[in-house]
């Protein structure tokens, strides 16, 4: 605990320094926006930056699909870039629609319409559910080829033996038995290496890698809903008894219903901490990091000391914010895991006598 308080001091301080410097001084157009690159990565986006090569930016166009006054629209991101506007639509450059495609209203405001295009987080969130498939798929080769009560799994095989042995046993079946075991174990197991495989292509800074897909909130709130519905939908009778007639004193839940209130509260926050709890910590690592990185290019102007000085720190504090990452991937997907385990099992419990 105490390293993670110097950690985190150093890192904002490092931050704090970056904007103060780019606030400060008089700098060029070419220099680094800090505020563009940390929104630019944590946010969204119709397509998919690569990097910049001779003062123009390489990006992957995204499909488009849109469905304005006018009817419906298909078309490539490439089509709106550069304040260009394709049928009608366009990027809008400021406002609360700032980014997203919109189209003009009679009166000159914007309007948003209905939007359902592959963005960027969308991509990524298709390209990390096809790879998990895929490594799924490529395990189960080698048992399809070998016995496994004759000859224990080697190399990749092995590894994801070790990984779901671990969740499987250390994690779902302590939570709800052997009975739900086997029931919940599918989701549990996909909800860990899901979350995982995306943690881990967050912090790789190149393509495929690079999206912020588990430090969106939405993503987030899917996968908390799914297991607010395990929990609700396939709950036993206890569980619900305990909800809406608990085994306390009559005056506690009737006529004022004070306890079911509060149960009710329960359900509620249960998915809405595992919501928040690793879009905050997935958002929070990669604009530490960002803005880390961005010290050095910010600090370029300001002489050889203080520029050669903050490169340094950055670099090793930079390093060691993306091994910490590592970590923090492979703790979130566990952590989420664990509580969704928790959860169902304690919806399943059955009454003692």
């Amino acid at each position: 605990m105490k390293w993670n308080r110097i950690i985190s001091v150093v890192a904002a301080l490092c931050l704090s320094f970056t904007l103060w410097a780019e606030e400060t001084h008089d700098a060029p157009s070419d220099e680094v926006n800090v505020g563009e690159i940390l929104f630019g990565h944590i946010g969204d986006s119709y397509g998919w930056h690569i990097t910049e090569w001779n003062g123009k930016h390489v990006t992957i166009p995204l499909p488009c699909i849109v469905r304005s006054s006018t009817g419906w629209h298909f078309f490539m991101s490439s089509e709106i870039e550069h304040g260009h506007e394709y049928e009608g639509l366009f990027l809008a450059e400021e406002g609360r629609y700032e980014d997203k495609i919109v189209e003009r209203g009679p009166d000159g405001g914007y309007i948003r319409p209905f939007d359902i295009s592959i963005t960027k987080n969308v991509a990524s969130l298709m390209f990390t559910a096809v790879l998990l498939v895929s490594l799924v798929l490529l395990t189960t080769r080698w048992y399809r080829k070998h016995d496994a009560t004759e000859e224990a799994p080697k190399g990749f095989a092995g590894l994801m033996e070790m990984m779901v042995m671990m969740v499987n046993d250390d994690l779902i079946k302590p939570s709800m038995g052997e009975k739900d075991c086997r029931k919940y174990a599918p989701y549990l197991l996909t909800a860990f290496f899901f979350i995982f495989l995306s943690n881990l292509l967050g912090i790789v800074p190149f393509f495929p890698g690079g999206a912020n897909v588990t430090g969106n909130i939405a993503v987030t709130l899917v996968l908390a809903l799914c297991t607010f519905l395990a929990v609700n939908l396939f709950g036993n009778r206890h569980y619900w008894k305990e909800i809406l007639w608990p085994d306390v004193p009559m005056f506690l839940k009737f006529p004022i219903p004070i306890m079911q209130i509060i149960e009710l509260f329960g359900m509620i926050s249960k998915p809405f901490s595992l919501m928040v709890r690793l879009f905050a910590n997935i958002m929070a690592g990669h604009a530490m990091i960002l803005g880390l990185v961005s010290v050095i290019f910010v600090t370029a102007k300001l002489g050889p000391v203080i520029s050669g000085s903050m490169t340094v720190i950055t670099m090793l504090f930079g390093v060691f914010m993306d091994c910490l990452e590592l970590l923090v991937a492979f703790i979130q997907a566990y952590v989420f895991t664990m509580l969704s385990a928790i959860f169902i099992g304690l919806s399943r419990q059955e009454e003692h006598a």
